[in-house]
């Protein structure tokens, strides 16, 4: 078992999170407008522009998903369930706080879910083209970005100018700059931090309601990993065998795979989900003519499985596992996730083709297969 401190990053992911919580508050008594957010494709730019904060409202826990049951199918995806479980039980102060909800018609077990959301608190659904291909898909998200932007200033009586959105682009790339620059520290052989500490990290940005200090935290911990590297520290033994996380928001699942993946000889060099490179990767022209088109465009190309076809996420994770030195692929499908499932012959398919082991987890939020988990995990990275 690899020697970790778990308990030091769990004690400040903790406090991050508590902290969050207080911060949500404050900030709100202080006047601040908050936009709770539920999807990689919501464009925070749109949002940094109009001066309102987002938080990531996602529900990344089994905490609530009982009460979420009383309403919505026992059968529907656990981050669906619990997202409405912490809105429900009032049991998240994100939530509580937030001005507004923004969601998009991803799933739909989502886009439904949303219309009973609404009732606990307003949420706006952006209408999301179910292809990337269409001719007419750019217009489309273009004219639903847009449609955004009319919405946060009717409803803040604000307005939102070209200039507010490059600067929004400059600080957001600025951002995803720093993100880039923590997850190629896996490209060294050992890599110079756990896989676990980067899921942690970008968690902890998600209770961040500043941009900047987002940014400042990144580019510290950077740093920090890279001072430590070249001064000789091998957080990770030589033996440890590269893995790369692909499928669902991993985000509710870092104890349940990530820590078992690490804590038996294994080590998480790549986060190829919808928070991963393959995402924060993208960046925008904030010199762009029409920098909304800029914009639009740009989330638009995010590869996730609820697009068809979505032969560009193959694509990236076959990059992934060349440009990670990859020696196995795990795929964590949330149950009742049909898109990524169905999607995992596919990524199974082209993982093995280039004679990667390849391994699939069907998991939830619980703690009952945990055990299972565990076992299959190990004997995964043993045969490695």
């Amino acid at each position: 078992m690899a020697n970790y401190d778990l308990p030091k990053l769990f004690d400040e992911f903790v406090d991050a999170r508590k902290n969050g919580f207080l911060a949500a508050k404050e900030f709100k008594e202080n006047g601040g407008r908050l936009a709770g957010c539920l999807c990689s494709y919501t464009p925070q730019e749109v949002l940094d522009a109009g001066g309102i904060a987002a938080v990531s409202l996602c529900g990344t826990s089994n905490e609530t998903i009982p009460d979420a049951e009383k309403v919505l199918p026992k059968n529907l995806c656990p981050l669906i369930k619990g997202t409405y479980g912490f809105a429900f039980t009032e049991k998240c102060p994100y939530t509580y706080f937030s001005d507004i909800i923004i969601g998009e018609t991803t799933c739909d077990g989502k886009k439904k879910m949303y219309e009973l959301l609404n009732e606990l608190k307003e949420t706006y659904v952006m209408h999301l083209p179910q292809s990337q291909d269409r001719p007419y898909a750019g217009d489309i998200w273009y004219e639903e970005v847009r449609l955004l932007k009319e919405k946060l200033e009717k409803k803040f009586d604000i307005t939102i100018t070209d200039d507010d959105l490059r600067k929004a682009v400059h600080t957001r790339n600025r951002l995803r700059k720093a993100l880039c620059d923590m997850y190629q520290l896996q490209e060294t052989c050992p890599p110079a931090m756990h896989g676990t500490e980067m899921m942690l990290a970008l968690q902890k940005g998600g209770f961040t309601f500043d941009v900047e200090k987002q940014i400042e935290h990144v580019e510290a911990l950077v740093a920090e990993r890279k001072a430590a590297y070249e001064a000789g520290e091998r957080p990770v033994p030589a033996s440890a065998k590269r893995i790369l996380l692909t499928g669902c928001p991993s985000g509710g699942v870092i104890q349940k795979v990530g820590m078992v993946v690490e804590n038996n000889g294994g080590v998480l060099v790549c986060l190829d989900d919808c928070g991963g490179e393959r995402t924060r990767s993208r960046m925008i022209d904030e010199n762009a003519e029409d920098i909304l088109r800029a914009i639009s465009d740009s989330y638009l190309g995010i590869h996730c499985s609820v697009m068809t076809p979505n032969d560009g996420r193959l694509e990236n994770t076959k990059k992934m596992i060349e440009k990670y030195k990859v020696d196995g692929v795990i795929e964590v499908v949330l149950q009742a996730c049909h898109t990524f499932n169905v999607e995992a012959y596919k990524t199974r398919e082209m993982v093995e083709d280039m004679g990667v082991p390849y391994l699939k987890l069907e998991t939830d939020y619980s703690t009952t297969d945990s055990g299972q988990i565990e076992t299959r995990i190990a004997a995964f990275i043993e045969l490695l």
